[in-house]
């Protein structure tokens, strides 16, 4: 087997709750060395989460930490920041997914940490970035949702706005953050001197409205909320009612509409000029999608599935414990777990990155401050040292 990826890169990261956490799991789940820095006493809030939270740990803190090694540490305090500083000597990066001044006030920017290590990577993760008005607020993913018109996307066309029903902000914002960090990472090998990276769920947010904005800011577009989650032009894309339950089918390509047609034995709806382009079929959307719902609903979705797939993409709408359950998410090993001396064998799902001739290695998360010994002693410290430091309440 070959070693994992990012054997060998540090990463302390002083991060919370959800989108840090998340997307520090992902490297360490290939390799990384993440250090989680979390303040003595309560540590991180995600560890009372419930529903199932329990002796300082919960299912929702397992979910978004695995793999990662437990530090406590006053961050607040100066003897903190100068353990911090000790400790950045052999790190490679320092990440952080706190609100905006927080980062300067706290010593974890390149400038404050560079003297220590002038290699150093440094990674923030906020609400809204490190400038502009809104800075200083809090931001989670419901917020930017809503800030950046997400919500006025989602939902019924005569009903409230609402929320994705994942935190995709998050995660998305997750995601970019490691990449930031391997772009800083690799920026540092090559010219030795480290950087500070700002990213945020806002920025990321606006980012994915994409092709949404261009038609916005260019032309006169108004996007709205759509019947049955349909695509904003593009037609057939959307929900679909059947005999039992409901199913998506995206006809992304005029080839998909001609095998739809073929497929469901509609030739007529083929051969309708009404419907023969992308534009015709957006044009006349009101005409055609009764037409196609009502041959849905005669069938069950597993009879529209063994027509369709292979030549329309098409799916059915899963419920969480249908998605985790599938063969397909079983057999891209999807579906792991770790062992938890509370919670037993613990369920999670896997790692989305795939590289050839290695296999990503799952361990639990720590529990609060768990290796904080062993990581001072890596650091040169004593154990009189790390004593008083603990009594001081530093660690």
């Amino acid at each position: 087997m070959a070693a994992l990826p990012l054997a060998g890169v540090r990463i302390l990261a002083a991060s919370q709750l959800g989108a840090g956490p998340w997307a520090l799991t992902l490297l360490s789940d290939l390799g990384a060395d993440v250090v989680k820095i979390e303040p003595p006493g309560g540590g991180d809030e995600a560890r009372n989460v419930p529903p199932f939270a329990e002796a300082g740990d919960s299912i929702y803190f397992q979910s978004l930490n695995r793999g990662a090694r437990g530090l406590t540490l006053d961050l607040r305090s100066d003897a903190g920041r100068t353990v911090l500083r000790r400790l950045v000597a052999t790190a490679d990066a320092v990440y952080n997914n706190l609100r905006g001044g927080e980062p300067a006030r706290l010593g974890l920017t390149h400038a404050a940490l560079r003297d220590a290590n002038p290699r150093v990577v440094c990674c923030s993760l906020s609400g809204f970035g490190q400038t502009g008005p809104r800075a200083n607020e809090p931001g989670y993913d419901f917020v930017i949702q809503a800030y950046a018109g997400f919500m006025s996307l989602t939902g019924a066309p005569d009903g409230p706005p609402e929320r994705c029903g994942v935190s995709i902000v998050d995660f998305s914002a997750g995601i970019l953050s490691t990449l930031a960090l391997m772009i800083g990472l690799h920026q540092a090998q090559r010219t030795g001197t480290g950087c500070d990276l700002d990213v945020s769920l806002y920025d990321t947010a606006l980012s994915m409205l994409n092709y949404l904005a261009g038609w916005t800011l260019n032309r006169d577009w108004h996007p709205q909320r759509t019947a049955d989650g349909a695509h904003q032009t593009l037609v057939p894309a959307q929900t679909f009612r059947t005999a039992d339950g409901f199913m998506v089918v995206m006809c992304l390509k005029e080839k998909f509409w001609l095998a739809l047609c073929e497929r469901m034995e509609r030739t007529d709806l083929r051969d309708d000029p009404r419907f023969a382009t992308f534009a015709d079929r957006h044009a006349n959307r009101d005409l055609l999608i009764p037409r196609l719902a009502a041959d849905f609903a005669r069938r069950p979705t597993e009879a529209w599935l063994e027509r369709l797939r292979g030549h329309v993409p098409c799916g059915p709408v899963y419920s969480v414990e249908e998605a985790l359950a599938d063969e397909h998410a079983i057999a891209r090993d999807m579906v792991t777990g770790v062992d938890h001396p509370t919670f037993g064998w613990l369920r999670q799902v896997g790692t989305p990155i795939r590289m050839a001739g290695v296999t990503p290695v799952h361990r639990r998360a720590p529990r609060l401050g768990e290796h904080t010994d062993g990581i001072l002693a890596e650091a040169g410290y004593s154990a009189a040292e790390i004593a008083r430091l603990r009594a001081d309440g530093v660690v």
